[in-house]
């Protein structure tokens, strides 16, 4: 062979082995590079589904006041927002002869003739209007005031119809007021009209207890759904999806550097916790919760933090 072309191929030869080599580190390499990831366990636990709709405070009964005599405000013992007993005393108004003829009075004793009726609360209530002060004039059934009564306080709850099915009377309910703070509250009725426009049905809802509170106040109602006893829960951050949202799947480890892509089926969703319906987890399985996002199917892993 000529010494020219054996020279050549060694060199070839030569070149060929190291790019191999290279090939081969860089490929192992790769292959050994792993994804820092902290883990939880699945845990067994109650879950609960709620939904949110918005209703309206409002009083159910309302008392109007009214004069039962033509004459003047003598006096006015209540003013708007004032909070009054069955029975305490709101208005006292003289007859126009009695105003007319008190002003002889000192003179004749037999002019002495008062003319005054007492009008006291109905029921027991918040005064929301207050028509009439003192020294009005007014007629006969004409309104003095308006009192809301307390015990008709109540909210109602507006569901559009296709919903109405998760709102059953004497279910519990959970009101949210506008400042965070809850109420407890049961469904008691509903209406039997749906708006024209909006498709909703108006619900009753009554809350647990006593309270003191604005009408037309907006409020959030929460109900339940549906709900489990016990059930498979993990945390919503460990649960990945396709770009359509058909495909759920979570990154469960195998051992202590490596972690597969396990396909599940979601259930109920409450807040930041998600049932898994299928498959059964152990109670030991470890499932990557931070640094799950875009692993391959089979990832090498490291474990910061358990």
């Amino acid at each position: 062979m000529n010494p020219i072309r054996t020279i050549l191929a060694i060199i070839i030869l030569i070149y060929l082995v190291s790019c191999g080599d290279n090939a081969s580190t860089k490929t192992e390499e790769a292959v050994h590079v792993s994804t820092p990831v902290t883990t939880i366990a699945i845990e067994n636990a109650p879950i609960s589904e709620v939904i949110s709709f918005n209703a309206v405070s409002i009083y159910q009964r309302k008392n109007i006041v009214k004069s039962m005599i033509t004459g003047y405000v003598d006096h006015s013992f209540v003013n708007q927002g004032d909070i009054v007993k069955v029975g305490k005393p709101l208005y006292a108004v003289k007859t126009k002869e009695g105003d007319a003829l008190s002003k002889f009075a000192p003179k004749d004793s037999t002019l002495a003739f008062k003319g005054n009726l007492t009008i006291g609360s109905p029921a027991s209530g918040v005064v929301i209007e207050a028509n009439k002060q003192t020294n009005d004039y007014v007629s006969d059934g004409e309104q003095l005031c308006v009192l809301a009564v307390q015990s008709s306080f109540v909210f109602m709850l507006n569901v559009p119809f296709e919903q109405n099915k998760y709102v059953v009377i004497g279910k519990k309910c959970k009101i949210i007021l506008p400042d965070s703070t809850f109420l407890d509250g049961t469904i008691s009725g509903k209406l039997s009209t749906v708006d024209p426009v909006s498709q909703t049905q108006s619900f009753i809802v009554i809350p647990s207890l006593s309270t003191t509170l604005p009408e037309n106040l907006s409020v959030q109602i929460q109900i339940n759904k549906c709900s489990k006893a016990n059930t498979q829960v993990i945390d919503k951050v460990c649960i990945l999806s396709d770009e359509t949202m058909e495909k759920f799947w979570v990154m469960k480890l195998i051992n202590d550097s490596m972690a597969v892509k396990t396909i599940i089926k979601p259930g109920i969703t409450a807040g930041n916790k998600v049932e898994i319906l299928s498959p059964t987890f152990l109670p030991n399985d470890r499932i990557v919760n931070k640094g799950n996002y875009g692993l391959a199917d089979t990832a090498f892993v490291t474990i910061i933090q358990h």
